[in-house]
């Protein structure tokens, strides 16, 4: 390779970084942050469910629930909340919604959706005096003429989904692509079937798609569609002259299916954030510390290396910023979570390539001849030597989110996006934009010719004094059914946890009661009254001030507890008395079928994991990862309910975090494991996995710090429910990181003892051909 080669792959990279910054700085500049109701506020409705004539059961209620919380779905808004208050009503809580109109529009509209075979057709009276009235099988089409229907043939029931399009090529106009189940497929090439046997011209020859009672679409037979035969494969289209927006409504409503019962908007207001002023700036605040102190920590670890790192995990910000602008999803708490993981993820996919220079350095040559162009060869190797843990971490990380994304909702899916957002940018910026600042340092300018300043020339603090200790290899994993006996006693007395002293569910899970006051100050700040509140014992209660009061949402309590809430918000206004005008029961916001999603992502997310895992190292280094995770989860649990944290939707997101430290852990450490395992051929499992936990303990070392730092910082100094999402995080970072160490490692010599193969690769390992090679 040529002298001029290394610096055009730079050169082309450094273009790439600049376009990825700028793009990202210009949406930062141009797109408007949503945010969730924790942080911000929204819309709230209040629906009736029901009418005189159809009265709504408790039952009937929490279906029509669940049917808008797809349509809300549908229409791009993250976080929402729906719950149940009493037996009929139903309150939708709708964040970032800059036109309310729209989702009103949507919420309210039933969707019932039929077709019908057509019989006759005549012009509208309105159009020709003289003609009889309408009769009841008789409904406009699209040009005005009258259209008598048939009885339905299909349902909305049987519609499993419908995309808007366009095609440029048929003329203005978009339409709506509608998939038929594989019951109704059957029943549609039917209708169409004998359809087409009508003469052309025929009337009958036509379908009406009746939606809420209009014809919004009576397609006629192409001479294609054979007598008999119809239209087969169970799709369609609905044409028309519609509107992108009208098509794109159209298939939320088709999709979203048809309610069970009539809904009417009786109530809508703007609610503010139930996260007061003086919280978030509190934790605005916090973060900025513990991020301060991870910068001061990589840069006394790392020096040059470490302000690369800095400037890269910048870089890192605005671009995730950036995409989930672009992606329209609304930054909460439960996404906080995911953020907060994704950084981790970038701080350590820098520090293992910063070890693993470190590691090079030693084991390239001291002579004069072989210090010309050493740093910028091990920078090559610390990539390279990285680029598989880092690989595999951010696979089987994205595997997770995606199925989050794919089968959950809520929270929960929120989380998934906002993971699979942070992990893509946090590949990219390690292994491109921390590439590029790096390989410009070490191949001109002072640290290729001051190596010291690098923080790369050598073992850090940790790693020296692992090296003082020879015999650590042989001792650390001498007794491994210690160490998982150990671990398992730790996990139980976490289960032990929600035995002894129960859970603290929160009421996202429990539902409560909504307590409305009237003639509330618009000035009143909520903090006020959550404190006011928290002193009274009803520290869990969700507060916001809207445009028509003070809404409180509390756990289930009893009437005595009311009079005391009553009193608190008494206090706090300044007035002798003051009595809630609406006190309704509600139901959970994260209901039973919300809980079945999540845990069914979880479950698929973990055995594609395995799957994955079992693929890239063996099922053995597989299964003991799953089993750490597994105590992770368990120590998190516990810890929740030995220190009386409350079990919401925070720490949904927590434990999903924790399953994601402990995953990204165990994947760094058997890497290494299957590198070291095609060197050393010959020596047991057991010492080429204390080996391997003993060479990467530096950047287990490092990356939690890093990470401790933003939490502890939160945890001490964050305001509201913040505090619980820092010591959540905190837990299950320390469980995941441990558990690596404590349980999976020396499971894995175990099981190698039962079925010994562990971590042996398929082929000899590829040599490594040193020089000017190509960088990663």
């Amino acid at each position: 390779m040529s002298r001029e080669s290394p610096w055009r792959a730079v050169a082309s990279r450094a273009l790439l970084c600049l376009l990825v910054l700028g793009a990202a700085a210009a949406a930062l500049f141009t797109i408007d942050p949503r945010l969730g109701l924790d942080l911000r506020g929204g819309t709230q409705f209040t629906l009736q469910a029901g009418d005189e004539a159809n009265p709504a059961t408790v039952e009937d209620t929490d279906a029509t629930l669940e049917v808008l919380r797809g349509r809300v779905d549908s229409l791009g808004v993250a976080e929402p909340v729906l719950v149940r208050a009493g037996d009929d009503r139903i309150v939708v809580e709708l964040p970032g919604v800059t036109d309310p109109a729209e989702a009103a529009e949507v919420l309210g509209r039933t969707a019932q959706l039929t077709i019908h075979p057509v019989q006759s057709a005549r012009p509208d009276p309105a159009l020709m005096p003289g003609s009889p009235p309408p009769a009841a099988n008789e409904l406009p089409d699209e040009a005005g003429n009258l259209l008598q229907l048939a009885p339905a043939a299909l349902t909305g029931a049987g519609i499993t989904d419908a995309t808007p399009g366009r095609d440029p090529m048929a003329g203005p106009g978009s339409f709506v692509d509608i998939t038929f189940s594989s019951d109704a497929a059957p029943t549609w090439q039917q209708v169409t079937a004998q359809a087409a046997c009508a003469a052309p011209g025929d009337p009958a020859r036509r379908v009406a798609i009746v939606l809420d009672g209009t014809v919004i679409s009576s397609p006629g037979m192409v001479e294609t569609i054979s007598c008999g035969a119809g239209i087969p494969g169970g799709r369609t289209q609905i044409t028309g002259q519609f509107s992108a927006d009208e098509a794109r409504e159209l298939a939320i409503l088709i999709r979203g299916g048809s309610l069970p019962v009539p809904v009417e908007i009786i109530e809508q207001r703007t609610v503010g954030p139930t996260l007061g002023a003086a919280a978030i700036e509190a934790s605005v605040q916090a973060v900025a510390l513990g991020a301060a102190a991870t910068g001061v920590f990589l840069l006394i670890m790392y020096k040059a290396a470490g302000a690369v790192a800095l400037l890269a995990l910048a870089g890192y910000g605005l671009i995730s910023a950036a995409a989930l602008l672009g992606l329209g999803a609304t930054v909460t708490l439960p996404g906080l979570a995911g953020f907060v993981l994704a950084v981790g993820m970038a701080v350590d996919a820098n520090v293992l390539v910063f070890e693993r220079a470190r590691e090079d350095w030693a084991a390239q040559p001291s002579t004069k001849k072989g210090r010309e162009g050493r740093l910028r060869r091990v920078v090559d190797g610390g990539f390279r030597g990285a680029f598989s843990a880092i690989a595999d971490a951010g696979a089987t990380t994205l595997i997770a989110a995606g199925l989050l994304v794919w089968l959950a909702a809520g929270p929960v899916r929120g989380f998934g996006v906002t993971l699979a957002v942070g992990v893509v940018v946090s590949l990219f910026s390690a292994l491109v934009l921390t590439g590029v600042l790096l390989r410009l340092l070490v191949t001109s300018g002072p640290l290729s010719r001051r190596p010291r300043w690098s923080g790369l020339d050598g073992p850090g603090r940790v790693r020296r004094a692992l090296n003082a200790r020879p015999g650590l290899p042989d001792a650390l994993y001498r007794l491994p059914a210690r160490w998982v006996a150990i671990s398992a006693a730790v996990a139980v007395l976490g289960l032990a946890g929600p035995l002894v002293r129960g859970l603290d569910l929160g009421i996202e899970f429990t539902g409560g009661r909504l307590l409305s006051y009237e003639q509330v100050p618009a000035d009143l700040d909520p903090e006020l009254v959550r404190t006011a509140l928290a002193d009274a014992g009803e520290d869990r209660a969700v507060v916001s001030l809207s445009d028509a009061g003070l809404d409180v949402r509390t756990p289930p309590i009893d009437e005595a507890e009311r009079a005391g809430i009553d009193a608190a918000v008494a206090g706090v206004l300044g007035v002798a008395d003051i009595t809630a005008v609406r006190d309704e029961l509600v139901g959970p916001s994260l209901g039973r079928e919300l809980a079945r999603q999540a845990l069914l992502a979880l479950a698929l997310a973990i055995a594609a994991q395995l799957v994955y895992l079992a693929v890239r190292f063996d099922w053995r280094l597989g299964a003991a990862t799953v089993m750490a995770l597994v105590a992770d989860s368990a120590v998190l649990i516990g810890a929740m309910s030995w220190f009386g944290r409350p079990v919401d939707g925070i720490f949904l997101a927590a434990a999903l975090t924790t399953i994601g430290y402990s995953v990204n852990d165990s994947v760094v450490v058997f890497d290494r494991v299957r590198e070291m395992r095609g060197q050393r051929r010959t020596e047991p499992f057991v010492r080429v996995a204390a080996a391997a936990v003993i060479q990467t303990l530096p950047r287990t070392v490092a990356t939690g710090a890093g990470v401790a730092f933003v939490l502890v910082a939160l945890l001490l100094f964050g305001g509201g429910a913040l505090t619980d999402l820092a010591f959540a995080l905190l837990v299950g970072l320390i469980a995941g990181t441990l558990s690596t160490i404590t349980l999976a490692a020396p499971l894995a010599v175990l099981i190698d003892r039962r079925w010994p193969g562990a971590g042996r690769p398929n082929r000899k390992p590829a040599r490594v051909r040193e020089g000017n090679g190509a960088v990663v």
